[in-house]
């Protein structure tokens, strides 16, 4: 039940501070072709563009783009502040970059795991009498290298 009060002030706190936002959205009649928008209003009204657009629906009033304004720096405002707030394209990227870079973690533990192994065959190896010959012992641990190498992947694609 806690929970349940702490969601519903939560709501009722971000509706007023939803609908202060949306009072400094683009079409105020402050903005005249002789006082036009610039690149801070360009920039807040593309940080507000998604719940400008929302009220806008609801609301013809409220407009998401102001039609007076500087030209080109209200767009570059306009776009930056769309851009930075709610994403530009690059969230594509960053999936590729989130694999890449657990690949690259999976790849680094297997270096590690390989290494110990090699290290404890090598002491292994080390520590067992000369009845068998150093290439045999060569071919021992590659095999062992290839088998924990394939079995390492497999497991890391399992996740």
């Amino acid at each position: 039940m806690h929970s349940f009060n702490k969601r519903k002030t939560r709501l009722l706190l971000t509706i007023p501070v939803i609908l202060l936002l949306a009072s400094c959205a683009a079409g105020h009649s402050q903005f005249t072709a002789d006082d036009p928008a610039g690149f801070l209003y360009g920039l807040w009204h593309g940080i507000i563009a998604v719940i400008a657009l929302v009220i806008h629906i609801f609301n013809d009033s409220v407009m998401v783009y102001e039609v007076n304004n500087t030209g080109g720096w209200y767009d570059f405002g306009f776009l930056l502040g769309v851009i930075c707030v709610w994403g530009g394209g690059s969230s594509a990227n960053c999936k590729s970059y989130a694999r890449k870079r657990q690949q690259k973690d999976w790849d680094e533990i297997g270096d590690r795991v390989e290494k110990k192994v090699m290290r404890k065959l090598k002491e292994w190896a080390e520590a067992e009498d000369d009845t068998a010959s150093s290439d045999e012992w060569s071919e021992i641990a590659e095999k062992a290298e290839k088998k924990l190498k394939r079995k390492i992947r497999e497991w890391a694609e399992k996740e």
